[in-house]
């Protein structure tokens, strides 16, 4: 054991050729969980190095199938109500504990670990490659501490499947306010029978349709997300996050939205961030935390399986990444990502829900032929900006983005990147994106010209105020195809602001770029 304490201690970045990332456990540090509020959640005596144990996979039996949670049963409700309860009793100091749990995804996802040999940097896990895996390995300890706390090794977490339709209000069991899974620090307008809102602004606090017209939105959302937007590993992953690495800041289509949404849709209005859900460092005080990350896992394998694996990451330094976590016997344990890239070697598997969402391949708002009359007419009328700009998005912004490049090769994925996006003061920000669009009073994701959405939950780092330069980049073949725009010179790309606070947003410019 003692071995393995001096491993870990040693430097792991080989001659500046490996750059995997792994937290200093010792040095942890106060930060900001919003910029206006300094938070500090690192366990108690994390100044002393703790022995830890390799990762090894669980026995292949029994295996764990997570659930839909709007189809669980009495019976496994009274058993989830009782682990919750003992893991809520258990004392701070045990690592096992409701909210030393709660505090785990504080301290990953606010910046307070410095990477490994690397002083004074800050390993966040969020708008990066390393939100998937990451997020599996916290939820997958957690569910076996769940189970050893009532002896029963076959628990499983649910999923909230709000991707479906039968799954798109909250369980009806978080909202009981005599069990342990209710949360005080929540929207309750937002309770059943309200259908989440996936592309949801926190400005629109008042439902924007009605729970058909929500649903249908909802499904044409994730086409979006999960299928035509997510074409690429780096689409759908993440930006490429590695030791020493400060330019990474750019996440995959379901992070930003509808995890970052649904986050912001749970919290509480009361609240200046919508805490809890509505703040990283808060979200995991929610129980529902737990089903809304069981089906972003889901959905990371349901990714994997509609591409065949072929969009899986090789990089050798993101499968040798690490993170320590303490398991249901309260041991302390270095698990990789090439660790948590078969749930089946992990004992546990989902059980299979449809996928409506795969025939919601959204039509145009207009007929292309059309659409290209009223452009040219409204570009006649009003010139646009072109590509290179440096202003406020303020209001509804158009731009004309050349198209010149050409792909190389057929695979290739044309994406329309927005560069330079800084972030300036408190607020939640959310503006969307659409390409050729023509009527404005069809801004909606039902619609082909919806490209996608950039959506920023601020706080994180030590320095309250992060100016960092920001990218979105939106795949759009597909979508071009569709509005038979593949083969024209340029395209109209219009950045409409979901909330109020993007006045406080500035813009470089926006430019075209393929990803082989």
């Amino acid at each position: 054991m003692l071995e393995k304490l001096q491993q870990w201690r040693k430097p792991f970045n080989n001659g500046g050729k490996n750059l995997a990332i792994g937290p200093n456990l010792t040095a942890c540090h106060s930060t900001y969980g919003r910029p206006d509020l300094l938070v500090y959640c690192c366990p108690p005596g994390f100044q002393t190095p703790v022995p830890f144990t390799d990762f090894k996979f669980p026995d292949p039996s029994p295996v764990r199938v997570r659930r839909p949670a709007h189809l669980l049963n009495e019976s496994f409700i009274a058993k989830y109500n009782e682990a919750l309860s003992i893991m809520k009793s258990l004392p701070y100091d045990d690592p096992r504990s409701f909210l030393r749990q709660a505090n785990i995804h504080c301290q990953f996802c606010t910046g307070a670990y410095e990477i490994l040999n690397r002083s004074g940097s800050e390993l966040n896990i969020h708008r990066t490659w390393m939100f998937f895996p990451w997020h599996r390995m916290m939820i997958y300890f957690h569910e076996r501490i769940l189970g050893s706390l009532i002896g029963d090794d076959t628990f499983a977490l649910p999923f909230w499947a709000w991707d479906i339709p039968d799954g798109m209000t909250i369980p009806d069991f978080y909202v009981d306010e005599s069990s342990p899974f209710f949360h005080s620090q929540r929207d309750f307008s937002h309770f059943p029978p309200r259908v989440a809102d996936l592309d949801y602004s926190s400005d629109d606090n008042d439902p924007r349709f009605d729970e058909k017209e929500q649903t249908e939105t909802n499904l044409a959302f994730m086409y979006n997300r999960m299928v035509s937007g997510a074409k690429k590993t780096e689409l759908f992953m993440g930006c490429t996050y590695k030791a020493g690495d400060k330019n990474c800041d750019s996440p995959g289509t379901i992070e930003s939205a509808p995890h970052n949404t649904v986050h912001r849709w749970i919290g509480s209005g009361l609240n200046p961030g919508r805490e809890d859900m509505g703040k990283f460092y808060s979200a995991a005080k929610d129980p529902v935390f737990y089903a809304h990350h069981s089906n972003i896992d889901r959905l990371w394998e349901v990714w994997r399986d509609i591409n065949d694996r072929k969009l899986d990451i090789d990089d050798s330094d993101w499968l040798n990444s690490f993170f320590l976590f303490y398991d249901e016997n309260l041991n302390l344990v270095k698990i990789k990502v090439k660790d948590v890239l078969d749930i089946t070697k992990l004992g546990y598997s989902y059980e299979e829900v449809d996928r409506p969402w795969l025939n919601h391949r959204p039509p145009p708002s207009v007929p292309p032929e059309q659409a290209r009359r009223i452009i040219k007419l409204k570009q006649n009328e009003n010139p646009v900006f072109s590509s290179n700009f440096r202003r406020v998005l303020d209001g509804k912004l158009t731009v004309t983005v050349n198209r010149s490049v050409k792909r190389e090769k057929v695979d290739e994925e044309e994406t329309v990147v927005v560069y330079g996006i800084v972030v300036r003061g408190n607020e939640y920000v959310k503006f969307d994106v659409y390409v050729n669009l023509s009527d404005d009073t069809k801004m909606n994701p039902k619609f082909r010209e919806f490209a996608g959405t950039f959506v920023h939950i601020p706080g994180g780092g030590r320095g309250g105020h992060d100016l960092k330069k920001m990218k979105l980049k939106l795949g759009i073949s597909e979508l071009l195809k569709d509005l038979k725009a593949d083969e024209d010179e340029s395209i109209w790309v219009t950045l409409v602001p979901r909330t109020t606070s993007c006045s406080n947003v500035s813009i470089e410019g926006i430019k075209i770029e393929y990803i082989k």
